[in-house]
């Protein structure tokens, strides 16, 4: 009877899955289509009432390119969704074609493309930190951290740090990280906004809001899964867009030599890469080439601490596997510099008088004004599509990796530790919600939205970094140690002011001019917390016993295995 069973059931149960998988794709479908004609119907409304006219055809493209998004996003999960694993790490069994993509698409998103051309544009090449930073960043990544992260196949960033210091200890942890998740999500909703009401006359609250809702649906519908896939496409369109602008910008800046030696006439003393070797003793530098080397290091180890980057390490089949897609990623992340840094050149020589307009009050509004004043309409459509492709990429990245966290390591150990899968899938869609509502708030509220997250993105920096690093490779680290280290680092850090917010420094820190601290405080804090952990848990060691480095949850798994053997 049970053989009859098995060859009668089986041909139904595929039946059945193939009927499954054919309604979700009509319905992803037939929602993608619905969301074209009403936002279409809403963007026609909006225009009649508009004082600024709407170009159509690029509003078109960007509708078009967002319903393709929603429907791949929401089909590439039909029938990988069932586990938590499925939800954060794709069930650690992504193709690694795929995990290129989507690592690459981590950091190379519109914050990372916009910010490369604006400093190229504004300060030359040896304040264009990030193309180079981040990629060594990828790659110490991925030779010291990614490896061993995913030996013990930890669910998100903060398990490691779950294991060694205790759920209250990560959950306090978890707050430096989430705020920069969201403040982060926030200033590119923003770039986004302001860059859509230039080029297709769209108001800063439809852009936004329009994004975040694109970005919250498929990220709630298919988690990881989804936001790899959509990586795929966004990518392409991104480059495929630069592509294109790049050489009718160059035309329109009289071609490349001309507009490299306009350049490099404007730039004297910041074409290279990196600063004069004694670069404090140059009148030109002085306390400056402290400055930036406080920001490269900043770039470069601050950029490890992020679930972002740790989702995509987990997702991987091996720790082989790993470590090579962080080391690829990095020398991707290098090459997709050139472009912006290439249109950046293009917009230094650019006579905008000649093209109908002024110059951009603000400089981080140069990738815009090349795709709007020196392409084709057509091709600066498309461009535009690759930049809202990118912003919409870091958006969902972002999104899904605090909520991730907040579900995993906030929820399930201090609310309900015996969450079932289901409650945790749940919680981590609600946090998505929350998180992408957050965000999109403070773009339309915030005029300091990069200042905040310039703030966060130093507090990953000052006090994620050591935290994690002596998770992993100190084993004597404690609770004690990891409180007392992120006290140091965190009063530290906010001693030393912030102009963007009009914080003043607190601290007697040298090197102040106009009341900036040139001296590298944020590295200097970095180090002070690294260090109070190593001394505070070796002087509270015997009345702290140091816990060692497992995965929690294999551990618990395994547990209630034995107990039902």
């Amino acid at each position: 009877m049970q053989e009859f069973n098995s060859t009668v059931e089986t041909p139904l149960i595929s039946e059945n899955s193939a009927i499954q998988q054919k309604s979700k794709f009509w319905t992803s479908g037939r929602t993608s289509i619905a969301g074209f004609l009403l936002f279409t119907a809403i963007a026609y409304v909006y225009s009649l009432f508009s004082d600024k006219p709407l170009y159509w055809p690029g509003l078109f493209i960007m509708l078009l390119m967002y319903c393709v998004i929603y429907y791949i996003g929401a089909i590439s999960i039909r029938n990988k969704i069932g586990k938590t694993d499925d939800m954060l790490v794709a069930g650690r069994s992504m193709p690694l074609w795929i995990s290129m993509f989507t690592m690459t698409a981590t950091w190379v998103g519109g914050g990372y493309i916009t910010g490369t051309a604006e400093s190229v544009y504004k300060s030359g090449f040896v304040w264009t930190q990030a193309p180079w930073c981040y990629a060594v960043s990828l790659i110490i990544g991925g030779i010291f951290y990614a490896k061993k992260m995913r030996r013990y196949e930890f669910m998100t960033m903060l398990d490691p740090l779950e294991a060694r210091f205790g759920k209250k200890m990560s959950s306090l942890l978890y707050i430096p990280a989430v705020l920069g998740e969201i403040f982060w999500s926030a200033a590119i909703l923003t770039a986004l906004g302001t860059t859509f009401g230039i080029i297709l006359g769209l108001s800063f609250t439809v852009s936004i809001i329009f994004s975040a809702i694109v970005a919250l649906a498929y990220t709630v519908v298919g988690g990881l899964w989804a936001v790899a896939h959509t990586d795929v496409l966004q990518l392409s369109i991104m480059f495929l867009g630069l592509l294109l602008a790049v050489p009718f910008a160059f035309g329109s800046a009289g071609g490349f030599e001309a507009a490299f030696a306009h350049y490099s006439e404007g730039m004297k003393g910041s074409l290279n890469i990196f600063p004069p070797l004694m670069g404090w003793k140059d009148p030109a530098w002085g306390n400056f080439y402290w400055n930036w080397w406080d920001f490269a290091l900043l770039l470069i180890l601050g950029g490890i601490p992020w679930q972002s980057y740790f989702q995509r390490v987990l997702s991987a089949k091996n720790e082989n596997v790993a470590m090579w897609l962080s080391i690829t990623a990095g020398l991707f992340c290098a090459v997709a510099a050139i472009p912006p840094a290439l249109i950046g050149i293009a917009g230094y020589k650019a006579d905008w008088g000649a093209l109908g307009t002024s110059a951009p009050e603000n400089s981080s509004m140069i990738l815009t004004y090349v795709f709007k004043f020196m392409t084709p309409d057509f091709v600066g459509a498309i461009a535009l599509g690759g930049l809202a492709a990118a912003v919409m990429a870091a958006v969902a990245a972002s999104m899904l990796s605090a909520s991730g966290m907040a579900a995993w390591n906030v929820y399930r150990p201090l609310v309900k530790p015996k969450a079932t899968q289901v409650q945790l899938d749940k919680i981590i869609k609600r946090s998505i919600m929350i998180i992408g509502s957050a965000a999109t708030l403070i773009a339309l509220s915030a005029k300091s939205v990069y200042a905040l997250w310039y703030l966060c993105s130093d507090l990953v920096y000052v006090i994620l970094f050591p935290q994690l690093t002596t998770a992993l490779f100190y084993k004597g680290a404690n609770w004690y140690g990891s409180l007392a280290g992120f006290v140091v680092a965190l009063v530290l850090r906010i001693g030393g002011g912030e102009p963007l917010l009009g914080l003043p420094p607190i601290l007697p820190y040298p090197m102040i001019e106009d009341g900036v601290v040139l001296f590298p405080f944020r590295t200097f804090a970095m180090l002070a917390g690294l260090i109070t952990i190593f001394i505070v848990s070796s002087l509270t060691r015997r009345i702290c016993q140091p816990m060692p480095l497992r995965n929690l949850h294999r551990d618990q798994a395994g547990e209630a295995q034995n107990s039902l053997t």
